[in-house]
């Protein structure tokens, strides 16, 4: 297996610091459009090579995949430039995986009430040419969406006869210092990404079709395991309630994030700003995105690590009737503590985290355990052998009965 790492930030460099620890493969590519970037993560592990990409152009992703003889494109760049690293890969004849799906846009007239083109719709509109090709593209294979998907496939095959909802939660007690041990706001993952879920309609399936609804819509407390507690969680535009139906028999399936009331005023004054559009405004002579702006002045994700506390949770909270008839609520789960993950690998645990689950599904594919063509979520494939290998990467995951 020859891998092509699009993208050194902070969850590519998780990636690499993970994979080196395997012997799946033969060689990774670790691009990204700062060569130095790409430098430090190729740093880790002499099976890995640094090269400079642009993202935005599938014919430089594509080129890239040639020159090295690549069997799988690894995309971990924000989701603005989904299409054109998932566009090379095909066009270069090798398989593909990512975090993110394509991107969505509200309905025109009715954009909380009524779908547009919702996530990975771009992507699954082109399945055909994948399995035509007889290549694999694996979407949505980070931690959520990619591991809650997995306990959706988990829970259906073996835990429930029948289920009323796959609701996603996740939640946090994560703290970010100053050199003076002050709190500051510094998000755990791209803040570009983090606007874009936050701020767009969220998707909720229920009754056989998907809907939308308003942003931060039905709060509700959700306990988390582990010492994190009570949080509040609202709905957020993600990728598995798009995923999740599309292989599992569910009467519900939604995404709910625990954001904290900072995080979602500081989501909203933005809003209100015009600061979270990505359209190009001319500031001084220069063209700017304002949602670049403010990703670029925030702390990098990559590099808050050892000035966090706490842990971070993901999971899937499934009701419905268990396999023995009676009802049944139950909590899959997967928790990463900071320090841990920042002693035994140098990352902070929300990067890490969501970097895990595509090495392990990147091993399974090497070692042909999983194993498809077309377009697939996670859902479309055996859950166990995934869960099991986690486990023996040192990660277990977990089930709590509600």
């Amino acid at each position: 297996m020859r891998v092509l790492l699009v993208g050194a930030g902070g969850v590519g460099g998780a990636f690499t610091a993970i994979a080196a620890r395997r012997d799946f493969f033969e060689t990774v590519v670790v691009a990204d459009y700062d060569l130095a970037r790409a430098e430090r993560a190729a740093a880790t592990d002499e099976r890995y090579v640094a090269a400079q990409v642009d993202a935005e152009s599938a014919e430089n992703v594509a080129a890239l995949c040639r020159e090295h003889r690549i069997t799988h494109v690894m995309n971990a760049v924000d989701p603005l430039f989904t299409m054109s690293v998932f566009a090379g890969a095909l066009a270069a004849g090798a398989d593909y995986l990512d975090m993110a799906m394509s991107l969505s846009r509200p309905h025109p007239e009715a954009p909380y009430e009524r779908t547009g083109v919702k996530l990975g719709d771009e992507q699954f509109a082109v399945a055909g040419d994948w399995e035509t090709a007889g290549r694999l593209a694996l979407v949505g294979i980070g931690v959520e969406p990619g591991l809650s998907d997995v306990f959706a496939r988990y829970a259906a095959d073996h835990l429930f006869s029948e289920i009323d909802e796959l609701g996603v939660r996740d939640g946090a007690n994560l703290v970010v210092t100053d050199d003076d041990g002050h709190e500051v706001f510094a998000p755990s993952f791209s803040m570009w990404t983090t606007i874009e879920e936050c701020l767009n309609p969220p998707v909720v399936w229920e009754d056989g079709a998907w809907h939308t609804t308003a942003p931060f819509s039905e709060p509700e407390v959700f306990d988390f395991p582990e010492g994190i507690g009570p949080v509040e969680c609202v709905n957020v535009e993600h990728e598995e309630v798009l995923l999740m139906p599309r292989w599992i028999d569910c009467k519900r399936a939604t995404f709910k994030y625990g954001l904290g009331d900072e995080f979602i005023t500081v989501l909203k004054v933005l809003h209100a700003l015009g600061l979270d559009r990505t359209e190009k405004v001319r500031v001084k002579g220069v063209e700017v995105s304002p949602r670049d702006v403010v990703a670029a002045v925030l702390p990098d994700p990559a590099t808050v690590g050892p000035r966090m506390t706490g842990k971070t949770c993901a999971g899937l909270w499934v009701t419905g009737t268990g396999v023995d008839g009676a009802p049944r609520s139950t909590y899959l789960y997967h928790v990463v503590d900071n320090a841990w993950s920042m002693r035994e690998y140098g990352h902070q645990c929300v990067v890490w985290q969501t970097a895990v689950n595509p090495v392990v599904a990147l091993e399974l594919l090497a070692r042909g355990t999983w194993s498809g063509t077309g377009v697939l979520g996670p859902e479309a494939f055996d859950a166990v052998p995934f869960l099991d290998l986690l486990t023996e990467y040192g990660s277990p995951w977990a089930i709590q009965e509600r």
